[in-house]
């Protein structure tokens, strides 16, 4: 089943080249089921590359599913231009009435500052309170993941000595929990951060379980008691370049980065980078798509209000 988005996001024709099922929603209207609703804040820079990374793990899916895109107000984006965001961005007043299935909160590049620095915190406290009465599973990814932890629960981020950045060896804690099934016993996920969260703060809060950990990432996956909130610490939904381009970048301004680990073969640079991440990403969002979201959300939307879930 496919994945609706807009008309004329650059995702479409990206991903319709990929072969990946995508329904524009001109075509979705002569459709009588009720896909699910899905709501991204993207708060990355490079935001096309991001739609297009999400939308390509979402879409490959039997679900059918409306993608919708929000950024903070008042933030300009200067990695994206202002008709793509006025084209196919909404504000987050433009929805709060709405109630949705699933919500992804992306990562952002501002782990170095304090929370309450960012200049759109209020608004993303405000989104994520919002989300306990008005979506069945949110899935906070990266920093989305350190700054949902620590608005809901009170966790800190912590500094890491420095950059973790490449591709890491991630073990299944628990293979019966539903958001890795089907996986294998370890599986590799990229990372690019300067901070993370420690376990032992994970684990002195109730209702808290870690699924999946790294012994160079650290933890990757945790969820809350009934997975309606779902954290995930690394960026499994990364394109083949998207470490690459980041070195480079990198490079180019003078940092001096290190090369990201177990990446670019013989860990040279100019050469094109192996993917082993690919069917663990696809599989992971499926997982938390169908799992997560659709197996347990009610069919009348509005009862995600009244916090009903079907195996009530």
């Amino acid at each position: 089943m496919p994945i609706k988005i807009p008309n004329q996001l650059p995702a479409t024709d990206t991903l319709t080249r990929e072969n990946i099922f995508v329904m524009t929603e001109t075509r979705a209207v002569s459709q009588d089921i009720r896909p699910l609703q899905l709501l991204l804040l993207n708060l990355m820079p490079t935001k096309i590359d991001t739609e297009t990374q999400l939308a390509r793990v979402l879409g490959n899916t039997p679900l059918q599913i409306e993608l919708e895109l929000i950024a903070p107000s008042g933030h300009v984006s200067k990695n994206t231009s202002q008709a793509h965001m006025l084209a196919f961005y909404k504000a987050f007043a433009d929805v709060k009435e709405r109630t949705f299935d699933g919500l992804i909160i992306t990562g952002a590049p501002v782990e170095l500052m304090e929370f309450e620095e960012v200049d759109y915190w209020d608004e993303l406290c405000e989104i994520m309170e919002w989300s306990k009465t008005h979506v069945h599973s949110t899935l906070h990814i990266c920093w989305g993941a350190q700054a949902g932890l620590y608005y809901h629960y009170g966790i800190p981020k912590r500094l890491l000595p420095e950059k973790l950045s490449g591709v890491y060896e991630h073990t299944v804690e628990d293979p019966n929990f539903i958001l890795f099934r089907g996986f294998d016993d370890t599986f590799a996920v990229p990372h690019s951060r300067n901070t993370t969260v420690a376990r032992e703060d994970i684990e002195a809060v109730p209702g808290l379980k870690v699924l999946a950990a790294s012994d160079e990432a650290g933890v990757y996956a945790v969820k809350n008691n009934g997975s309606s909130q779902v954290f995930l610490m690394g960026h499994a939904e990364y394109d083949h370049d998207t470490l690459a381009k980041e070195y480079h970048r990198d490079v180019g301004v003078g940092l001096n980065p290190k090369v990201p680990k177990n990446y670019f073969p013989d860990d040279d640079p100019t050469k094109k980078p192996i993917v082993t991440w690919r069917s663990c990403a696809h599989l992971l969002y499926a997982n938390w798509l169908n799992y997560c979201v659709y197996q347990t959300v009610p069919y009348d939307i509005q009862a995600i209000k009244k916090g009903i879930r079907t195996e009530d």
